[in-house]
C-alpha cells in the first residue's frame, strides 16, 4: 500500500525541528534571533542600519545576516554601521530555512554576540511560514504599502509578534491611514503591538524602538504570542523520503568571503553567501 506524503506538511516540520534545534543552540550561547520580515520596498534595510548604530553606540554585541536573491547591497549599507554583516544570496530561493541559515551562522557568528538580525528575503508570503529559531518576530511595512496589507497578507500579520510601520515621515503625503492600518492588524492579529519609525525624521522617530524590543525579548520578557500560531496544528511526522523533491529546488551556488574573494567548496543545498566585516 502506498503512503501518501504531503511534501509541504514534511517540509515544515523538518523546518519546525531544525529551528527548535538552532535555537536552543543559540541560547545556549546567549545569542537570541531577531526574524525580519517585510515585502521588498518597505525600509527594512534603512531601519535596521540605524537600530545597528544605536546598538554599536550602547555597548550592545549586534549582528546581522541579509538574504536576497541578488546583489550583495543590502550587506554593504549594513556594513557602515560597524558590526560584523553577512549576506546570503539566495539565487531565486524566496525564503530563509533553519538549515541554511544554521549552516551559515557556523564559524562566522561572533562569540559573544547577543542579538542577530535576520532580514529575511523581501516577500511576504513564503517566509511567513518558516521558523528561523527566532526569539521574535517582527513584520515592517511601510506607510505607502496601503492600509489593508495586514489582510492581504493574513499569514505574515497573523503569525507576527511586533509589527513596525515605517516611512511615518511621508504619512500626510500619501494619506496614510494610520487607525484603518492598526484596526486590520488586530483583525488578524489580537493584541500584537504596533509601532511607528522612520529612519529619516530627525534622529528616528520611533529610533531604539526596535534594538529594545530585540532587548527585552533576549533577557526573557515575554513576548506577544499570537492567536494565530497557538493554532496552527502541529506539523506531521514524516520520514526522509520527500527530501530529493524538497532540495532539487535549491539552486547550486557558492560560499566565499568579500574580503578576500575565495571561493569554498560547496554543499547541497547551498546558497551564495558573502561575508563582510
Amino acid at each position: 500500500m502506498c503512503r501518501v506524503v504531503d511534501l509541504q506538511q514534511a517540509v515544515l516540520a523538518k523546518n519546525e525541528a531544525a529551528a527548535q534545534t538552532l535555537r536552543a543552540a543559540l541560547s545556549a550561547r546567549g545569542t537570541t534571533i531577531v526574524n525580519l520580515l517585510s515585502s521588498p520596498g518597505s525600509g527594512k534595510t534603512a531601519l535596521l542600519e540605524r537600530e545597528l548604530l544605536l546598538a554599536r553606540e550602547r555597548g550592545v554585541p549586534v549582528a546581522a545576516l541579509t538574504a536576497d536573491l541578488a546583489t550583495e547591497n543590502d550587506a554593504t549599507r549594513l556594513a557602515r554601521s560597524g558590526v560584523p554583516v553577512k549576506q546570503v544570496l539566495t539565487d531565486g530561493l524566496c525564503h530563509l530555512e533553519a538549515h541554511m541559515l544554521g549552516r551559515h551562522l557556523d564559524g562566522w557568528l561572533p562569540e559573544g554576540t547577543r542579538l542577530l538580525f535576520v532580514e529575511n528575503v523581501g516577500n511576504l508570503v513564503c517566509p511567513a511560514s518558516y521558523d528561523l529559531g527566532e526569539s521574535l518576530r517582527v513584520v515592517l511595512a511601510s506607510v505607502t504599502e496601503g492600509e489593508d496589507k495586514p489582510l492581504k497578507y493574513p499569514t505574515a500579520f497573523g503569525l507576527a509578534q511586533l509589527v513596525v510601520v515605517t516611512k511615518t515621515d511621508i504619512a500626510a503625503a500619501v494619506e496614510f491611514d494610520e487607525a484603518a492600518f492598526r484596526a486590520n492588524v488586530q483583525q488578524v492579529n489580537p493584541g500584537v503591538e504596533v509601532v511607528l519609525t522612520s529612519a529619516r525624521a530627525g534622529a528616528g522617530l520611533g529610533l531604539g524602538l526596535l534594538l529594545d524590543r530585540s532587548l527585552a525579548a533576549a533577557d526573557g520578557t515575554p513576548v506577544h504570542q499570537p492567536v494565530m500560531a497557538r493554532h496552527r496544528p502541529p506539523a506531521a511526522d514524516h520520514d526522509h523520503g520527500h527530501e530529493a523533491a524538497h532540495d532539487h529546488a535549491h539552486a547550486h551556488a557558492h560560499e566565499h568571503d568579500a574580503a578576500h574573494g575565495h571561493p569554498h567548496p560547496h554543499e547541497h543545498p547551498h546558497p551564495v553567501a558573502v561575508q563582510t566585516r
